[in-house]
């Protein structure tokens, strides 16, 4: 048996989910009342005045200027969207799927946008009819734009999605620079413009998004500057002067022991000065930054039960009824090069002062269903709940449901 240790507790309670009659909280509600309210486990609960305290902190910080755009991508359950369209300035989205929630939320049809590298006929179709901006790809794809609208009678929004001569340095998922299956490549773009001014489309402006989950201040103030300069030199070329540039997004969280949060005022202080230069040249055009996962990130939790507890050569198994299928992230098995723990907590057991070193697993048959690796917890036992944190985003939508035919979990907004 694992040897056990008197210490504290080993859990100290975790940013924005207070700790209650030794349990953690969620919105107010301990994880057991909110498991007994939902019926069933695993789910996922997301919190909703943490995302919007993360939103106004953003209005604190950023510039007063800058327009916020929810990238529905992140965790695309109605219910945050719909919060979402309250707080936020815009929604991003990446199929005709994410556009009928988006539309549902009475957001107007011009602060939305539609972006992804493989639309059909059909899906560019629905979005010329819908009214939202189209973030353009390639050639081919506004030539497509052009006809359809022009069969509907629809004077489409198009923005281009530029494919940069740069990258977001220490980005976790880099999505610009080189070649790429995203956007224009920006020396192709003056040409694009060229033909889009003898097509009868509405030119909204460019995006251009560089990469994803960065935690250094100074790489994504470098990009932002090279983004904004960049829209600056295509702007000539222009039918019209842009009315927005998206600059991406970026910002990541803290997932793992070491990583740094990233400091919105020091963002917000250089954004402030990248765009003031901006604006000398482009006074009227909006500058949107597109953001997900640092928007409901942190504010959300994968909650799964222990249903089995075992000993194999020495080491502790937490079985439960979760999984990678639910969650492929925190598995490991989604991006990430060297497996690393999120941080888990016993959430019934927040007070417990024992300890013991775990596997934390989950119910599938393959060895990549692994949730937690050596982690030193709370003594748990058969019933009790296991929670993941900073699961708000990229968490069941990112994940292989279907796989061995297990059902799928519940999701919450509390």
């Amino acid at each position: 048996m694992a040897k056990m240790e008197k210490k504290k507790p080993v859990h100290a309670p975790i940013i924005g989910f207070p700790v209650k009659e030794g349990q953690l909280t969620v919105g107010g509600i301990t994880i057991s009342q909110l498991a007994n309210r939902i019926g069933s486990t695993p789910f996922y609960a997301y919190d909703r005045n943490l995302i919007s305290d993360r939103i106004a902190e953003m209005r604190k910080y950023l510039p007063a200027r800058l327009k916020l755009h929810y990238a529905m991508k992140a965790n695309p359950m109605p219910a945050v969207v719909h919060h979402m369209s309250r707080i936020v300035d815009g929604l991003d989205l990446a199929s005709v799927g994410e556009m009928a929630v988006a539309l549902d939320t009475g957001m107007d049809p011009a602060l939305i946008s539609f972006a992804g590298p493989g639309k059909t006929v059909q899906e560019l179709s629905q979005a010329i009819a819908a009214g939202v901006v189209l973030n353009m790809e390639s050639q081919g794809e506004m030539e497509n734009i052009a006809r359809l609208a022009k069969e509907q009678g629809i004077r489409a929004k198009v923005a281009i999605r530029v494919n940069p001569d740069f990258e977001l340095k220490s980005s976790g998922m880099k999505m610009g620079g080189g070649p790429q299956q995203f956007g224009v490549d920006s020396e192709e773009v003056p040409s694009m413009l060229k033909r889009l001014a003898e097509l009868d489309l509405e030119f909204i402006g460019f995006h251009i998004f560089s990469g994803s989950q960065n935690l250094r201040e100074e790489s994504l103030l470098e990009t932002q500057e090279k983004t904004l300069a960049l829209a600056v030199s295509l702007a000539k070329f222009a039918p019209n002067a842009p009315k927005k540039v998206n600059i991406g997004g970026g910002f990541g969280i803290a997932y793992f022991p070491g990583d740094k949060r990233l400091d919105l005022k020091v963002l917000g202080d250089g954004l402030s000065d990248i765009m003031a230069k901006f604006h000398e040249v482009l006074p009227d055009t909006e500058v949107v930054i597109e953001l997900g996962r640092y928007m409901v990130g942190d504010a959300g939790i994968y909650v799964s039960r222990v249903i089995d507890k075992k000993t194999s050569r020495g080491e502790v198994y937490l079985i439960t009824d979760g999984g990678m299928h639910h969650h492929l992230a925190a598995s490991g098995n989604f991006g990430q090069l060297i497996r690393k723990n999120y941080a888990v907590a016993i959430a019934n057991r927040m007070d417990v002062t024992q300890s013991e070193q775990v596997n934390i697993v989950g119910c599938l048959c393959t060895p990549l269903d692994r949730l937690g690796d050596k982690m030193t917890l709370p003594s748990a036992e058969v019933g009790d709940y296991v929670v993941l944190f900073q699961s708000g985003a990229y968490g069941l939508s990112a994940s292989p449901t279907a796989f061995l035919g297990h059902p799928a979990p519940k999701e919450v907004l509390v």
